[in-house]
């Protein structure tokens, strides 16, 4: 990593990616006025502009490629794969080293969630995901189908845990739901529906 790209944009090196990104607008914006001051003052805004590039772009692509693992796969690719073997804490800590947060990182933790039955929490994180991709089908039926199942439960009278602490295993993914074969059924098809859509994210 190079520390001095990040001395160049005025930022720490735990900024976000947005963060970085504003710096590098404010930056870029100042030195372009001072450019055209006479003399060596607009010479050297002249210079800073290039080197403002070159630290952006750098940072950029190892940001980039911190997100890739040695198989070639994508952040979210390798979080999706936890999931799915059911390391839940590993697929966490995961998500907890993104810097950027997108709409398929919100998408990811409401699985992460889901999984852990806190219905509440994943159901705001898939929410976030619509507000920021609306146009997702992916996350608008997962979102459905977590609200179908979420109503289903509390009609039956069913436990929607909405506390961080994790509940006993018997209990995650409606273990401890289906009081007959029907509600068992329908558990059954909420999730295989909901997420095999993870199976598929990139």
């Amino acid at each position: 990593m190079n520390h001095e790209y990040y001395e160049l944009l005025q930022v720490s090196e735990n900024a976000t990616d947005e963060e970085i990104k504003e710096s590098y607008r404010t930056l870029k914006k100042k030195y372009n006025e001072e450019r055209w001051l006479d003399g060596e003052a607009g010479n050297n805004a002249a210079r800073m502009l290039q080197r403002l590039d070159v630290a952006y772009e750098e940072i950029m692509r190892e940001r980039r490629e911190k997100e890739r693992n040695t198989d070639g796969k994508s952040g979210y690719e390798e979080v999706a794969e936890l999931i799915k073997k059911g390391d839940l804490a590993a697929a966490q800590t995961a998500l907890d080293n993104f810097n950027e947060r997108g709409a398929e990182w919100h998408y990811l933790q409401s699985v992460v969630f889901y999984k852990k039955n806190w219905m509440n929490e994943s159901k705001k994180q898939l929410e976030i995901a619509i507000q920021m991709d609306g146009s997702n089908a992916k996350y608008r039926d997962a979102y459905e189908k977590l609200k179908s199942r979420t109503e289903y439960k509390q009609q039956t009278g069913g436990a929607v845990h909405t506390d961080p602490d994790p509940t006993p295993a018997e209990d995650q993914m409606g273990g401890n739901w289906c009081a007959n074969c029907a509600s068992c059924c329908y558990t059954y098809l909420c999730v295989n529906c909901l997420f095999n859509l993870c199976c598929g994210c990139r």
